[in-house]
């Protein structure tokens, strides 16, 4: 095994399935990049929020039990 040649045709492979990748156009990324940043801003309040309920309510629980 020539690993040269192996580099080779492998480089090669890639090159050809590229070729068959469909790009997004510039409206269709950015419109994606828009709603992925929409929804990871709504899920970071949703987690926050839940994080501080649970956290107000764990305090809350230690305060009673002590």
């Amino acid at each position: 095994m020539n690993i040269l040649s192996d580099v080779k045709q492998f480089t090669h492979e890639v090159h050809i399935e590229m070729t068959k990748v469909v790009w997004p156009s510039r409206e269709e990324f950015t419109g994606s990049t828009i709603v992925v940043l929409f929804l990871v801003a709504i899920f970071a309040l949703y987690l926050g929020g839940l994080d501080g309920f649970l956290s107000g309510l764990i305090r809350y629980i230690y305060k009673v039990a002590i």
